[in-house]
Formats: C-alpha cells, sequence, structure tokens
C-alpha cells in the first residue's frame, strides 16, 4: 500500500508511522450470511429518525474484514491467543451485557475466574442446567439465577443513542456483533442517532476555550435549565446549539411555572363554562401530541408543546375569563398544570418534583402514571366556538391596524342557514380530496337544497379557500358539529370580549334578519365561520 500525499503529520507535528503487523486477528464483517442476519435485524428496528436508516444499509454493504485485536492498551485478553488484546470496537458493541455482569463482579458475588463458556451459554443464550452451570462455576445456584433472571429482564436492548459519526462503525458493529452472539429473541430494538452539541453555534473546544465543565454549568444554573437547553435546541440529526442566554430563559420559565404551582391546590371542576370546556379539550390534545412526539423521540417538539407552545392557548383562556370577569377557575389550573408538571418529569426530573410537591400531591411524579387523553373531555363544539371567536377578533384588529380608525361602533354579521348548509356540504368535498370549483359546484346546483348557490359563485370559491387554509384538525371539528348557532354563540361570548378589547359596543345580525342594520351592504359578504364585519 502507498500513501500518497505524505508525509502524515500528527497535529503536534510529528510524523505518524504506520505499523503493519503480522499474524493480526479480523471479523469477517464482509461475510455474506453474517451481512444478511445483520440487515434482516436492520430493518426489523426501529431506526429514528428514520432517514438514517439508509446509512446503515450502506455501511453494511461495503464493510469487510477488520482487525479486531491489538498488542497494547487496557482491554480484554484474546480468549484464543493471550499475546493479542481485543480491540475496543469489537467487544464495546455488547457492553449492555456487560454491564449486567458488572454489577455481580464489583458486589464480589462472582469473579472472572467463574466466568467459563457454560456460564456465558447459560445467562446468555439459555443452554445447559442451572445445577450442571453452579457445579462447573462454583457460584451458588441463586446467583446464577439472579444473573439469567437480571439479562432476560434488560435484554434485548429497547434503545441505543448514539451520534451521527458512530454509524459507518460502532453502531454498524453493535448490530452486527449482536446478530453474530444473540438468538433472534434478543436482538436490538432500537437505535436513536442524534447530532452533536455546539457552543454559541461553534464547535466546543479547549482551544477555543469555549467549554464549560458540566460541574460547573450545574453549580450556576441547575441540571434541569441544562437539559432543557440541550433538548430545546435541536431535534435528531440537528447539531443542539448550546448557549447560556437560552439556559437562563428556560430557568426562568421553570421558575415562573414553580411559582404557578405554588399557587394552586387540589381542587375539583366546578360548573364548566365555555372556555373551560376548550382549555381542557386543548389539554387533551396537548397529552396526545406530546406522548406521540416523545414515542417518536422528537423530544424538542414534545418539550417545546409542553412548556411553551400551550403558553398561547393559557393567554387567551386567561383573557376569556378576565373579559367575563370571572376568578373561580384555580379547579381548571389545577388540573391543567398537574398533566404539564407529569409531561415535565422527564426533561426536568428535579424542578418537576418540586412543582408536584407544591401543587399538594403524595408521592413522587416519576412514579405517577404517564397522563392519557380522556376522549369524553374534547368538546368539538368548544373547540370550534373559540377558533371562530379568535379569528373574529383577530380579523377586527387588522382592520384597526390598517384602517388606522378609532371605533365608536362594530356590527358583526352571521351567515344565514342556506349558506352554512352549502359550507357544509363543500367541506364533506373538500376533506374527501375533492378541491376543484367546477366539480364541487355542479354537485351543490345538483342538490336542490343548495341549488341556488349558481347566484353566488363567489361564495364558493372563497369557502374552498378558507377550507383549505385551516389545519386538518380543525376541518374535522367543524364536520362533527353540524349544528352550530353563530350568532348566538357571538352575542354570548364576544360582545364582553370586544368591549374588553376594543372598547366600544358590538352589535350581532344575521344576514337574513328583518329589521337589520347594514348601511354599507356588508352582511351580504358574510360565509359561515367568517363574518362580516362594519366598523364605525
Amino acid at each position: 500500500m502507498e500513501l500518497t500525499n505524505t508525509p502524515v503529520r500528527c497535529r503536534c507535528g510529528a510524523e505518524c508511522v504506520v505499523k503493519i503487523l503480522t499474524n493480526q486477528w479480523f471479523l469477517n464483517y464482509g461475510d455474506k450470511e453474517w451481512k444478511e442476519k445483520a440487515t434482516k435485524c436492520l430493518h426489523s428496528m426501529s431506526i429514528l429518525p428514520q432517514e438514517i436508516q439508509g446509512e446503515f444499509d450502506y455501511v453494511i454493504g461495503w464493510l469487510r474484514e477488520r482487525a479486531c485485536a491489538r498488542q497494547h492498551g487496557l482491554g480484554t485478553k484474546l480468549p484464543w491467543d493471550k499475546e493479542w488484546i481485543v480491540e475496543s470496537l469489537s467487544d464495546s458493541v455488547i457492553y449492555m451485557a456487560y454491564y449486567i455482569l458488572a454489577k455481580f463482579v464489583n458486589a464480589g458475588k462472582i469473579s472472572d475466574d467463574n466466568l467459563s463458556k457454560e456460564f456465558f451459554d447459560y445467562v446468555f443464550l439459555g443452554y445447559g442446567s442451572l445445577g450442571k452451570v453452579s457445579e462447573i462455576t462454583k457460584i451458588p445456584k441463586e446467583t446464577v439465577d439472579e444473573i439469567k433472571n437480571e439479562f432476560s429482564y434488560f435484554y434485548p436492548v429497547d434503545s441505543r443513542h448514539s451520534g451521527r459519526d458512530l454509524v459507518p462503525n460502532h453502531l454498524t458493529f453493535f448490530v452486527l456483533n449482536h446478530v453474530a452472539i444473540f438468538p433472534e429473541n434478543n436482538w436490538p430494538q432500537q437505535i436513536v442517532v442524534n447530532g452533536s452539541v455546539l457552543m454559541d453555534g461553534k464547535k466546543m473546544s479547549k482551544s477555543m476555550g469555549n467549554i464549560i465543565p458540566l460541574r460547573q454549568a450545574i453549580r450556576d444554573y441547575g441540571a434541569d435549565p441544562i437539559r432543557l437547553a440541550i433538548i430545546i435546541s435541536a431535534e435528531l440529526l440537528q447539531d443542539a446549539d448550546f448557549n447560556l442566554e437560552s439556559v437562563t430563559g428556560i430557568k426562568n420559565k421553570l421558575v415562573s411555572l414553580l411559582e404557578e404551582c405554588s399557587k394552586l391546590k387540589p381542587e375539583k371542576l366546578g360548573d364548566l363554562q365555555a372556555e373551560d370546556k376548550w382549555i381542557l379539550s386543548k389539554l387533551q390534545s396537548l397529552i396526545s401530541n406530546v406522548s406521540s412526539s416523545i414515542e417518536k423521540m422528537r423530544l424538542r417538539e414534545g418539550l417545546h408543546g409542553n412548556l411553551f407552545s400551550f403558553e398561547s392557548d393559557l393567554q387567551w383562556y386567561f383573557k376569556r375569563a378576565k373579559a367575563k370577569g370571572r376568578s373561580d377557575y384555580s379547579g381548571v389550573l389545577y388540573e391543567i398544570n398537574s398533566k404539564r408538571v407529569a409531561m415535565l418529569s422527564p426533561f426536568a426530573p428535579h424542578i418537576a418534583e418540586e412543582m408536584w410537591e407544591k401543587l399538594g400531591n403524595s408521592g413522587l411524579v416519576s412514579q405517577t402514571s404517564w397522563p392519557t387523553v380522556s376522549a369524553d373531555v374534547i368538546d368539538p363544539n368548544a373547540i370550534q366556538s373559540e377558533e371562530l371567536l379568535k379569528s373574529t377578533i383577530d380579523d377586527i384588529s387588522n382592520i384597526l391596524k390598517v384602517t388606522q380608525m378609532k371605533p365608536k361602533k362594530i356590527t358583526i354579521y352571521t351567515a344565514d342557514a342556506f349558506k352554512s348548509k352549502a359550507y357544509h356540504s363543500i367541506l364533506e368535498k373538500v376533506m374527501a380530496g375533492q378541491t376543484n370549483m367546477g366539480v364541487i359546484m355542479k354537485d351543490l346546483i345538483a342538490n336542490s337544497e343548495t341549488a341556488d348557490i349558481k347566484k353566488n359563485p363567489d361564495f364558493v370559491q372563497k369557502t374552498i379557500k378558507d377550507i383549505l387554509s385551516e389545519p386538518t384538525e380543525i376541518r374535522k371539528t367543524k364536520l362533527e358539529t353540524k349544528e352550530f348557532d353563530e350568532k348566538s354563540l357571538i352575542e354570548n361570548e364576544l360582545v364582553s370580549l370586544a368591549k374588553a378589547d376594543f372598547g366600544v359596543d358590538v352589535q350581532v345580525f344575521s344576514e337574513s334578519d328583518s329589521g337589520i342594520y347594514d348601511p354599507k351592504g356588508k352582511a351580504r359578504h358574510a360565509r359561515p365561520f367568517k363574518p362580516a364585519i362594519l366598523i364605525e
């Protein structure tokens, strides 16, 4: 072999020397049958993120013989050639099994003199009998049985986490060596691949002086804020950009949530108002989304949803309650924070326990059941109602922002029953995958109940656009609640809110009302879930 870029030098300036070792030992990763078993294992595993699986397939494809022993350094003697030491990447890939044995070695229950071939065959592979193994190894039956049960409990490996740079070696060897040694029922179940951790967008390096010793960081900021700052900065494969500003912000957020919890005590839910039903429905969505994110190892997504995104829902809830002059919602907040703290526990275990105690709970939150979705709490009508209220308030705000008007009076017009029927017919078609204006219009005209829509094609076109601009979940909710009185909702729930926000009285009409106040002809532009608005 000839090196083209010679000489090769170390960073310190010394010339690098390649020594050829004779009588070297190799693992034949090029063996066809071995590759096939490894590929079978790989394709039966969960690989996260999924896009990394192709890299594993590629590595298994090109791997050939690899040296598995060396003659200096620390390590285990090669069993059949004591002059050689097992190279670290050749045995470290099954050290999950070693951890189980190490516990008993460190406790003085067994020593390396006891660990015969029969012992490993029995514990790892299930070969032989307990009595025979105990007799050969001189290990008490109870201890052998305890070790085997410990191994059976922890194997197969549920999940192996490591960096992307180890896919071409350690992680692929992890699969290959496991399938070579263990039966299929003990093959690995999952590999999770992550990126590296940067400091303020730069690679951590001693020479750059941008490394903070872990113990110092914990003393200065606490373990939980550091954990969260790393998790929330990136998803899998992305490099986590750690910075102290983020740590400080997260620490403040945790302290704020702790203070909120300290103000609440266990309290039953009373009679629920519209906004209570909505926020509790949103809580069920949060539980579902966080649980799903964690299952997929999308930890940033799950943490951000619980700690930050849900705050916007809470702010709307507080706004609604304040507009009504309410202060009787501590039971709702207790229910919400109990679930949020339980979902925060895996991410910030220390402060979550404090929050749990402040909420008046006994025991540890880490030992409580994970929150589950209560389907009976989800109220599609409440969800739909709040979406309409929020969008209407936003529309009024946007009009005022554009026109720079100082309002004296606001009039809101809701769509009539005919438009509502046409809307739901259009919604059903869009949800079924039909978005062609011509096809939808033809179907509406063919139905005697909606045939008159031919006089208002602009309504159909805008309604299709409205529906397509909404998240699928909102569309599903609207599909479930066909009977929906917009006028009544706005009169009962929005008037006080608009009064608080804009400081003026609000009138509400349906476009088909007799005696309607409509000096500008705005009412005819009303669409379901999109009221027309007149500001004077």
